[in-house]
């Protein structure tokens, strides 16, 4: 099937003005059919975009070329940079999957169609609504995972986050509560998702540019007390580093010397945390020194001592006393250059990567996050694909690489409130509502997705806002136990529904097994016994559970008989063994049959087999009609179950029990 393509007005010169202006600067980048595609797509993204204005009243397409720039900066790939350039045409092109299949290729394509469907997800929904803060953050924590869990290649995430940064650039041009709710979002989701992701360019800047509009006072506040330029800042933080590697060297300590300004957002955060004005903080400026190992790394410490004086109680070696996180570095503050406070950091290598990627992870520890191991070791591996990319851009191995299946082992789905539900892959329905609630599980009896009636089969998909649809009495099919069936993936749910049916006519099982009790008490002749202790002989914490387990046969009467015989040994005969009835004295009934050690009891023939003399015949103890009478070979007899076959009695003919 061949796509037919939309025909769209030609460029503005305004349009193509801007787009030549932009593409110039990228010419020494990428290969001339790399840089076709990516003016290929302005060209196409122009038309669709004109007139239409970003939530700040900055023009789209401005918007896109500079979510694009902030990507370039970062060498992502040409067929990135298209897809940024593209992300808003699913808004504005209806059958914008074949259009752009047609034009730019599968792989540009699936990028796109990734920013659209995290666009659909209503960020903060529930999280807004919380009951208390505890709930609000886990359901903030589930987001960012879905948000990561729901596209397939990972840089969607990045481009995301590109366009997310280029809207908080220009975001004074928002209305205030525009401002404050989009600052509440970075803030929440998509700063800490490139702190995770180790994309700290762009972590700094959404972390400053979010506190800009969520605490304006308290960040001009700050601004004005850092009494200096950005700029300036970075200046000084370079001339420290060129300073500190010269002495490292003289002093033959091999060793990598990197450092950054603090940033706003940073120093905030401090100032609340150690309950300090800005004049008690001692890391505005920070450098970092990254030793081949632990000998050297004290070497270092000396050198930076001798070229500036270290600010008293300002010195934590981490390396002997590690933190409870086992996080290991050490850390010194100096009076620096221009007489500026200036902390040191100066750790190994290995040190250094437990740091960032393993166990004692900076952001753990700054986002106060419970550990997820499984959730965190796959974080990591994304963090080390990021780093390799220009690596793995250069072997050709970009594309597949950045595919992301390492967050699929989930599903995250929206209940109709909006909040984020946790379930494992391929969860249907049944599973969600019985992750909700119990008894919501018990009744369900149909489920919706995305305003679509589905089966209770149906295997959710990530961002799917799903609907039970329940009776008001019931329980559930004993279908949903069956796994090939496959209306359970969460094996807690199964547990429930087992427990469902395991106390259902509990109190019909409980009854039947007191008869049993009492009928076990009377074959061993035991007129008392402390009932209560002979349940916990077999692990039973209450009589009730003991009588239910037998009313459903769930244990013999047999091993009930000897818990029995153990809880009074001195008045109990031992059990008499299963063949012992071939020996115990008959007694005759008026039936003309003898029944081994029965006295008192109902018995009448079988109808299904109609014993008569000469056919051998066995008893078996029903529930509530006495002893029936069989043929051996009855089939009947024959299907019994071992754990009923204690009911079978031996019993003759009277005229053959004479004979003997």
């Amino acid at each position: 099937m061949v796509s037919v393509r939309h025909n769209f007005p030609p460029l503005t010169g305004e349009d193509n003005a801007d787009i030549q202006r932009w593409l110039s600067a990228l010419s020494g980048t990428y290969q001339p059919a790399e840089l076709a595609l990516i003016r290929q797509a302005c060209e196409f993204a122009a038309p669709l975009y004109r007139g239409q204005l970003e939530i700040t009243g900055t023009p789209l397409l401005h918007h896109a070329l500079g979510s694009a720039s902030i990507l370039l900066g970062m060498h992502l790939d040409h067929e990135t940079i298209a897809a940024t350039v593209l992300h808003a045409v699913p808004d504005y092109l209806e059958e914008y999957k074949e259009e752009l299949t047609g034009r730019f290729g599968g792989n540009v394509t699936a990028l796109v169609d990734g920013i659209s469907k995290v666009e659909r997800i209503r960020l903060f929904s529930e999280a807004r609504h919380a009951k208390d803060k505890d709930e609000a953050a886990q359901q903030i924590e589930s987001l960012r995972k879905m948000l990561l869990a729901m596209v397939e290649d990972i840089r969607v995430v990045l481009i995301k986050l590109a366009e997310r940064t280029q809207t908080l650039r220009s975001l004074s041009g928002a209305d205030p509560e525009q401002q404050r709710q989009i600052a509440r979002e970075t803030h929440s989701i998509f700063a800490p998702l490139a702190n995770r992701l180790g994309v700290w360019q762009l972590k700094w800047e959404l972390e400053d540019l979010s506190v800009r509009y969520l605490e304006p006072e308290l960040y001009k506040k700050v601004a004005g007390l850092l009494d200096e330029r950005r700029v300036d800042r970075e200046r000084y933080i370079a001339e420290v580093i060129a300073l500190l590697g010269q002495a490292l060297a003289k002093a033959g300590i091999a060793a990598e010397v990197t450092g950054r300004p603090k940033h706003i957002h940073s120093i905030i955060n401090k100032m609340k945390r150690k309950q300090v004005e800005f004049g008690g903080l001692y890391d505005v400026r920070a450098v970092r020194i990254l030793a081949n190992d632990v000998q050297n790394c004290y070497a270092a410490l000396s050198v930076v001592h001798e070229l500036w004086p270290p600010i008293a109680r300002e010195f934590d070696d981490y390396i002997a006393n590690p933190k409870g996180n086992g996080y290991r570095s050490l850390h010194t503050a100096v009076t620096g250059p221009k007489q500026l406070a200036l902390e040191v950091q100066i750790r190994t290598r290995d040190m250094h990567h437990d740091s960032e990627l393993g166990v004692a992870a900076h952001w753990r520890y700054k986002e106060n996050k419970k550990p997820d191991a499984g959730f965190d070791d796959k974080l990591a591996w994304l963090r080390q694909i990021l780093a390799w990319k220009a690596e793995l851009a250069d072997s050709g191995g970009l594309q597949e690489q950045f595919k992301n299946e390492l967050l699929q082992d989930r599903v995250y789905v929206f209940t109709p409130q909006g909040k984020v539900m946790d379930l494992p892959r391929d969860a249907t329905p049944v599973d969600f509502a019985y992750t909700l609630h119990t008894d919501l599980g018990h009744r369900t009896r149909g489920a919706k997705v995305n305003g679509n009636i589905v089966p209770l089969k149906y295997k959710l998909q990530n961002g799917q806002r799903v609907e039970i649809l329940t009776v008001k009495q019931g329980g559930p099919s004993r279908d949903w136990l069956s796994p090939q069936l496959g209306y359970l993936k969460n094996p807690r749910a199964r547990a429930k529904v087992r427990h469902w049916f395991k106390t259902q006519n509990l109190d019909d099982s409980i009854a039947q097994g007191r008869i049993l009790l009492e009928r076990e008490l009377q074959r061993l002749g035991v007129s008392s016994v402390n009932q209560e202790k002979v349940a916990q002989r077999l692990n039973f914490h209450k009589l009730e559970e003991l009588l239910a387990a037998l009313g459903r046969g769930e244990i013999t009467t047999r091993r009930t008989g000897l818990a029995i015989q153990q809880e009074i040994p001195a008045k109990l005969p031992p059990v008499p063994p299963q063949a012992s009835r071939k020996t115990a004295a008959p007694r005759a009934s008026s039936t003309g049959v003898l029944i081994e050690g029965v006295d008192n009891l109902m018995i009448k023939l079988a109808k299904c087999c109609k014993p008569e003399q000469p056919h051998a015949i066995i008893g078996y103890v029903t529930r509530d009609r006495g002893i029936t009478i069989h043929r051996r070979d009855c089939p009947f007899m024959q299907r019994v179950p071992e754990d009923k076959r204690d009911r079978m009695l031996n019993a003759v003919w009277t005229e053959q029990a004479g004979n003997r």
